[in-house]
């Protein structure tokens, strides 16, 4: 049978891929996409929406237990967990379809199967029916990433568990220990601490949420700890003796090695790029520790093939996929773009308080040489989170001291992932202090802090 032909062939069908081969599609090209289990690919399916929506519900069951404080009544409050996790996997099976109809809808061919690179330009599909041959000049590989499996702590998928078991759990937990305090490891600790679980949470760096400003994960982490989670620090689990309905772990802090019993872990110590049998190393691809290397477009160094998403490496998120995605459409059909700039990119953590911040700590910005102005503003000093009966949280800003350019952003609390947006629009458009100062934010909202932080920062804060 002859190789089908195409402009543009994509392999992987996350937000990377699909958002990818829309955008390839609108500009004229004729487009393929390959992959192997899910429309949407982990995100849409095993991660940042399903998680979502199983934090939403532990959101509420919380709000339901403060229903006093808000003059409700509301008496034996409990939750089912398979309700919990049908609905949300109804919504990743929604939000898979809705791609699946925005494939059609833009006349993209779908294959569904296991893709291997064979040549430059050809690719070979492996389908439940035989196999498949497709030619094009681009092609995008967007195969994303998995779970880092570390040697005896490997997932089992009854004591032991990786995100996806824990989106589909085979029990509810009563004492859980996560491995790793990034977003992914931070937002099941919250999600099941909250729903009852006695949770313990260790972390081998010097503090949780390690990529974030110290002060916002010093204050993230005494909020965790209020809640009744264990957090260790510095800490590392050497090994784990599995029992019947046990596991006994061998968790290490400052040279003592203490042995904790726990029915229940959940391993999220990163992940590694889906680089295996597509056939790159034969192209001549080059590979660093499981990331392919590209340049600032994405593109490998093979004529005419790129990588995008998590498999190009960090940051590891998916609205970066997706920029990447239209970005190298538009490269291919003979644009312009803009390159994509890590620093730019809003890092957002649902846990409870949610965490959200985009450019520089304040660590990194002195690090760079930077004389910076820092401004903080807390929760506490603003009306709308004290109505909403969120007082707890802060926001921070950092300025470049001689020319008021936003350098950083950092949030902890109530709803800050969705606040951050107006810190990333105000680098995006080079906004300096000035700027901030004199636009008008809207009162009562929770976004008048973002404003007061900015005034901090230059000594000319009001409600504090």
């Amino acid at each position: 049978m002859a190789a089908k032909t195409f402009d543009l062939i994509v392999i992987g069908a996350g937000p990377g891929g699909y958002v990818a081969a829309i955008r390839a599609a609108q500009l004229g090209l004729k487009v393929a996409i390959v992959e192997r289990e899910h429309m949407g690919g982990i995100c849409l399916n095993w991660g940042c929406i399903p998680t979502k929506a199983l934090l939403r519900s532990s959101e509420v069951f919380h709000l339901m237990q403060r229903a006093r404080e808000f003059g409700l009544k509301a008496d034996n409050i409990d939750y089912d967990l398979q309700a919990v996790i049908k609905r949300s996997r109804g919504v990743a099976s929604q939000l898979s379809a809705g791609v699946s109809h925005l494939m059609k809808k833009n006349k993209i061919t779908t294959v569904m199967g296991t893709a291997t690179l064979t040549a430059k330009g050809k690719v070979t599909v492996k389908t439940d029916k035989g196999s498949e041959d497709l030619t094009a000049r681009n092609i995008i590989i967007a195969t994303g990433a998995r779970a880092r499996e570390l040697p005896g702590l490997e997932a089992d998928g009854d004591l032991v568990w990786t995100y996806k078991h824990a989106l589909n759990p085979p029990h509810m937990p009563k004492k859980l220990l996560v491995i790793g305090s990034g977003a992914i490891g931070i937002e099941f600790a919250s999600f099941y601490n909250t729903l009852g679980a006695d949770t313990t949470v260790v972390e081998v760096m010097d503090r949780v949420l390690p990529v974030e400003d110290a002060e916002i994960s010093a204050f993230a982490r005494k909020q965790f700890v209020k809640q009744g989670m264990t957090i260790k620090e510095k800490a590392m689990v050497k090994q784990l003796d599995r029992g019947k309905g046990k596991v006994t772990a061998h968790i290490e802090t400052g040279g003592k090695t203490e042995k904790i019993e726990f029915d229940t872990v959940i391993s999220a110590v990163g992940i590694v790029g889906n680089v295996e049998n597509l056939g790159l190393e034969g192209l001549g691809v080059k590979i660093d520790r499981t990331h392919v290397i590209t340049d600032e477009f994405c593109r490998t160094g093979v004529d005419g093939l790129y990588a995008i998403g998590d498999i190009a490496g960090a940051p590891w998120l998916a609205h970066k996929a997706s920029h990447e995605g239209v970005m190298v459409a538009e490269l291919i059909a003979g644009g312009h773009p803009h390159s994509v700039k890590p620093e730019s990119i809003a890092g957002c953590t649902y846990c409870h308080p949610q965490v959200a911040s985009v450019g520089y700590s304040e660590a990194k910005a002195k690090e760079l040489g930077y004389d910076i102005r820092v401004g903080r503003f807390p929760f506490m000093g603003n009306g709308k989170a004290i109505a909403l009966g969120e007082a707890e949280g802060m926001v921070k800003t950092i300025f470049d001291a001689k020319t008021g350019e936003l350098l950083g952003a950092h949030m902890v609390g109530a709803e800050v992932t969705e606040l951050i947006q107006g810190y990333v629009v105000g680098r995006q458009l080079e906004t300096t202090e000035e700027d901030l100062m004199n636009t008008v934010f809207p009162h009562p909202t929770l976004s008048e802090m973002m404003h007061e932080s900015v005034l901090d920062a230059y000594d000319r804060v009001i409600h504090m």
